[in-house]
């Protein structure tokens, strides 16, 4: 579950009580600290779907017992930093149709829908997980425009971009354009997906990879890369294993001007690798 959805494993077969009547196939926290229901069907079947969203209604009904599981698995500190502001439902599954991946940006839950492959060669075994659609949370309409033509504040149907709203409020104009280039940057590394948590802005493909936090004087990225490959410079790089931190990367970098961001896209794209 860690390894490869970015997920602290909680609990399998999930009983949600004799009124609601189910079982959740797996329970799990993620990386920063939002609950998470994973659903699996072996081949392609829509009912994962709706499964995910059934479950997904018990859930935030019954937080109590979901700190309860934390706080019995991960203990009480991890219960108490729980995010409740963007729930994740991941549907694993042998395949999707195209109705799947529209359904998915249109709900507006945070939503994974996640393709699973068996290779079997030569005796040998390759198991593969796919990210075919992904929402953040809330509809996406129109048609996406060029990410290079998005400002911090405009999101793809070029409408105000709550998220990054949100996390820029006060920030001076200058803060606000270096942002933008850092968006783009990440962006630009593939298929990224960007989502607001309470204290920071999470970019990922299947796992997250950069956790960006705006502060006054500088944009504070953590990344998923081991400090001990990188030769560290002071006020730009830091290692931030041993110490406590938002985030699932043990490297922070600072980003205060355009040409750190040129100087740490290398960075960007071992942590995009590394998810």
């Amino acid at each position: 579950m860690e390894e490869m959805l970015g997920v602290r494993f909680l609990a399998s077969e999930f009983p949600t009580g004799d009124a609601h009547g189910g079982r959740i196939d797996t329970l799990g926290l993620d990386e920063a600290g939002s609950p998470v229901i994973v659903e699996y069907k072996r081949a392609r079947d829509q009912n994962v779907m709706n499964q995910a969203l059934f479950y997904l209604a018990w859930l935030l009904d019954h937080r109590g017992d979901f700190n309860l599981l934390v706080t019995e698995k991960l203990g009480p500190a991890v219960a108490s930093s729980i995010d409740w502001t963007s729930p994740r439902m991941i549907c694993v599954a042998g395949d999707f149709t195209r109705y799947d991946a529209h359904a998915v940006r249109c709900l507006g839950q945070a939503m994974d829908l996640v393709r699973y492959r068996l290779y079997r060669s030569y005796g040998d075994e390759l198991f593969t997980l796919d990210l075919v659609e992904s929402s953040v949370g809330r509809p996406r309409p129109g048609k996406p425009r060029s990410r290079k033509h998005l400002s911090p504040v405009t999101d793809a149907s070029g409408t105000a971009d709550e998220q990054a709203v949100t996390h820029l409020t006060g920030a001076s104009p200058e803060m606000c354009r270096l942002f933008g280039a850092l968006d783009a940057a990440l962006l630009d590394l593939g298929e990224v997906h960007r989502e607001s948590l309470k204290t920071c802005l999470v970019y990922r493909a299947l796992r997250g990879f950069a956790w960006v936090r705006v502060q006054k004087e500088a944009l504070v990225v953590t990344l998923r890369v081991n400090p001990e490959t990188v030769e560290l410079v002071d006020g730009f790089t830091r290692d931030l294993r041993g110490l406590g931190h938002n985030g699932g990367g043990d490297l922070e970098v600072r980003i205060r001007s355009h040409s750190d961001i040129s100087s740490a896209v290398v960075l960007f794209q071992q942590s995009f690798e590394a998810a």
